[in-house]
């Protein structure tokens, strides 16, 4: 199946960081006809909904980005919403293309699908080999299912149904909620809050040990995209039927410290980085291998440094609306 630039491709979760950066990415290949519809329009846990949504449109091509998605705070207080809220927008969403004769579709997974003490760099061949991290592991378990869903009705119905397991994100579209946020939008704010208060201090949760690897949304998406067109015997010839998922990230990850004085450097924050080890830390480390996209053509453009200073840019744009 060789995509037209014409081909109908419609976005779930446009208006999220993910959905919003693989739209800006098609646009910019010169895909002109992209299907979307808000949460106000169509509720994706809506089974009926969501049939009814695909009946009246003619869809070629389904990029599934909608999510709920949050930090270890979120994760720890909402568990029941996340693993349920995600289980339904994948079911009903995956079933529904299938019924209305989508051939191919694109599932955006979680590198959280790893187990908690998974072999660094994380392979994709390391899925449900051990236990999950519990504070994530509902989210997690959601997103193991999406990829398990797409697998089975490939293998079921010959469907060319794709999933790429991005690292942690960050960039422009991101959740900058006090609460509910992760790690690098939370940190931009409070650094940034810190700057215009003169405050001399900014407590960040754990100890600073834990090592992630993050990615651009903008490097997320044009990964994402290269995979969604690749043809069908290119993306086969490396992965499995029953190990498709494609790992996308950068292949380098840092300490959650090293992280927040880059941050602290980028928003200009001169003051003491104070830890709290009440907090938890989550995963020790979760770095990617990349090897099978890498294989595929894909890397990423932004350095860490490069891609804050972007994130940053954007919060400063629109920090008035963000604080609404």
């Amino acid at each position: 199946m060789h995509l037209s630039k014409s081909a109908a491709i419609y976005i779930a979760g446009h208006r999220g960081m993910v959905g919003s950066a693989i739209v800006r990415r098609l646009q910019a290949l010169g895909y002109t006809n992209l299907i979307t519809a808000p949460h106000a329009e169509l509720d994706l846990t809506d089974q009926a909904a969501v049939r009814a949504f695909f009946a009246r449109q003619r869809i070629d091509v389904v990029v599934l980005a909608a999510a709920k998605v949050g930090g270890i705070h979120a994760n720890n207080t909402y568990p029941a919403d996340f693993i349920y809220d995600n289980l339904m927008m994948e079911c009903n969403v995956i079933h529904a293309a299938h019924h209305a004769g989508v051939q191919r579709l694109l599932f955006l997974g979680s590198s959280c699908i790893y187990p908690r003490m998974a072999p660094q760099p994380m392979r994709e061949d390391a899925l449900l080999t051990g236990t999950l991290e519990p504070t994530n592991e509902p989210y997690a378990i959601a997103k193991i299912a999406g990829i398990k869903l797409c697998e089975s009705f490939n293998r079921q119905h010959g469907r060319d149904y794709r999933s790429v397991m991005p690292t942690n994100l960050y960039g422009p579209g991101d959740n900058f909620h006090p609460e509910n946020s992760h790690v690098i939008p939370a940190l931009i704010s409070r650094f940034h809050d810190a700057v215009q208060t003169g405050a001399k201090e900014v407590i960040i949760w754990g100890s600073g040990t834990p090592m992630r690897e993050f990615l651009h949304v903008d490097d997320m998406a044009a990964a994402s995209v290269h995979v969604m067109e690749l043809p069908l015997d290119v993306y086969q010839a490396h992965t499995q039927p029953m190990l498709s998922h494609i790992n996308v990230g950068t292949g380098m990850d840092c300490t959650i410290r090293e992280l927040a004085e880059t941050i602290a450097r980028v928003t200009g924050f001169t003051g003491q980085l104070v830890w709290d080890r009440t907090k938890p830390d989550g995963t020790p480390r979760k770095l990617m291998d990349v090897t099978r996209l890498a294989a595929l053509g894909g890397r990423a453009a932004f350095s860490l440094e490069e891609g804050l200073q972007a994130a940053y840019r954007w919060f400063l744009q629109n920090v008035s609306s963000l604080r609404k």
